[in-house]
């Protein structure tokens, strides 16, 4: 699959694949996990921050959802169910990661620090401006954010990802938007 494949969502497809892995066929799994694999990976990335992170989280989240897709009963909802268990590995990890003794200014490399091109913005730099943008939002609109814009679950499935109501999901969105659009100076604007 090429990075900029995304595959087509398919409730059915993924309900008689639910099927086939609760019967215990090898290669269903093998065709689930080929099938969800990058997006799961992606929205870890985003709110992990790290390749190396998102794949410990994927890793984590294969191991989970190979061990409970026996107790899935719609096989339907399959996507927002994976995006859950990715949710709540990535919540115990960020809750780990505050455990942690923060980092000291003295730990900072400054000098390896990239410098800061001035010339026009392109393409390229608005988006890692909007990366950074994204980065830089607290977790919660983040990962609201990631779930609906990139992932593209419905305002239903992020709620049942994020096991809150439909009404905290949309005004989670609002106020992410919001401060999406503070950060990357598009206060004004609307679009």
């Amino acid at each position: 699959m090429s990075p900029t494949h995304k595959p087509a969502h398919d409730p059915l497809a993924d309900e008689w694949l639910v099927v086939r892995c609760q019967l215990g066929e090898r290669p269903a799994f093998d065709e689930l996990i080929a099938r969800w694999q990058l997006p799961l990976w992606r929205y870890a990335r985003q709110l992990a921050g790290s390749d190396v992170a998102a794949d410990d989280v994927s890793q984590e989240v294969w191991l989970r959802a190979l061990r409970g897709i026996a107790r899935l009963r719609d096989g339907a909802k399959l996507r927002p169910w994976l995006f859950g268990i990715a949710h709540r590995v990535l919540m115990d990890r960020l809750r780990e990661q505050f455990r942690l003794p923060l980092v000291s200014e003295g730990d900072i490399d400054l000098e390896a620090m990239p410098a800061v091109d001035d010339d026009t913005p392109d393409v390229e730099s608005e988006l890692a401006a909007l990366r950074d943008g994204l980065a830089r939002l607290p977790t919660l609109e983040c990962e609201v954010l990631t779930l609906f814009y990139l992932r593209e679950l419905s305002l239903d499935e992020v709620a049942q990802v994020l096991a809150v109501p439909l009404g905290t999901v949309k005004s989670r969105l609002y106020r992410a938007r919001r401060l999406l659009r503070r950060q990357l100076g598009l206060e004004g604007e609307r679009g």
